[in-house]
Parts: C-alpha cells; sequence; structure tokens
C-alpha cells in the first residue's frame, strides 16, 4: 500500500515537472522555437484548432519561424490568429507561407521573462508539495485505519520527502536553466 501510495505521488509530480517544461516552452527566448506558438488557436471550419493542427511549424533560422499551412487557403486565419493570440508577434506573408522574426529582446523584457519562469517554477512547486501533502494523509488514513503500523508510517514519509526533494531540484535545475536561456544574449 505504501509503494502505491509512493508511485501515485511520484506520477503526479512528474505530470508537474511536465507542465513546468511545458510552461517553460511558452516563454519565448531571443531564440525561434515552435513551441512559442503552442498555444495558437486557429478557426478551422467553425471550431478553434491549435496551429499545429492546421499548419507546420519549423525553424528557418535561429531568429526566425516558418509557418506552412496544410491548405493555402488558411495562411490568412493563420495569420490573424497568431498576430491576435497576445505573443507580440508579426508575420510576414509570403502567399504560400509566413515568416516570423522574433523581436530582440530588451533587459526590460527579459527580467519580465525571468518573473514569468519564477512563477511557474513556484506554481510546480506548490503543486509538488500539495501532492506531498495528499500522500502523507493518506499514509495516515491507512494508520488510522490500523492498516499499516506506525514505523511504517514513518518509513513511507521519509521516502515522500526524499521524493519530494528529487522533484524540488529538478524544478530547480529546471529553472536555473531556464533563466540562463533568457538572459543569455
Amino acid at each position: 500500500m505504501i509503494n502505491e501510495i509512493k508511485k501515485d505521488a511520484q506520477a503526479r509530480m512528474q505530470k508537474s515537472i511536465e507542465s513546468l517544461h511545458h510552461a517553460f516552452g511558452q516563454i519565448r527566448t531571443g531564440k525561434a522555437h515552435p513551441s512559442i506558438l503552442g498555444n495558437v488557436m486557429v478557426p478551422y471550419y467553425g471550431a478553434d484548432t491549435p496551429l499545429s493542427g492546421v499548419a507546420n511549424v519549423t525553424v528557418k533560422d535561429s531568429r526566425t519561424l516558418q509557418v506552412v499551412a496544410f491548405e493555402r487557403n488558411m495562411l490568412a486565419a493563420v495569420d490573424k490568429a497568431i498576430q491576435s493570440a497576445g505573443l507580440n508577434l508579426n508575420p510576414t506573408n509570403l502567399g504560400e507561407l509566413l515568416l516570423i522574426t522574433m523581436p530582440a529582446l530588451t533587459e526590460e523584457t527579459r527580467k519580465g521573462f525571468t518573473k514569468q519562469a519564477r512563477s511557474a517554477a513556484e506554481d510546480a512547486r506548490v503543486a509538488v508539495r500539495n501532492i506531498r501533502r495528499d500522500a502523507l494523509g493518506d499514509l495516515k488514513k491507512l494508520v488510522k485505519d490500523k492498516e499499516i503500523s506506525e514505523d511504517e508510517e514513518r518509513r513511507g514519509t521519509a521516502e515522500i520527502d526524499k521524493l519530494i526533494k528529487d522533484f524540488e531540484a529538478q524544478i530547480t535545475k529546471a529553472t536555473e536553466e531556464k533563466e540562463k536561456d533568457l538572459m543569455a544574449v
């Protein structure tokens, strides 16, 4: 039972780390990366569809993204969706494809993106701590129901505490890497 609680907590903590990496992918650096456009929704036959469902996004060079719509008539809708996504990006429509040049980051925007990254990291830490709280509550419930002994609970608590330290270290490392990436000129 303790192993099941630990495995469940570990799986949930891993999802928190994946969510953090996804959030970091949405924070743009000075380099072009297709994940920057990950949240762009394009109206496609009456339904909002993710950009990846209607177009292919590739990196042309270190500061330029290339967007090729699967259907040529969708290019204008893709262009409009990118402009209205609030990313401060202005695509250049070349008729068959869109080119998006990443504007250079100022020191002020870099600091703003760093704050955004730290906020996402803190959200991940809170999520991991909440998972720990849930797991420890499950252990206490097992002791209360006399399914495990107090010694087993202490061992389980120690294992979960070790788990949370590992995941918090991963969050810290990922945050430091993202900040370093953001502050690189």
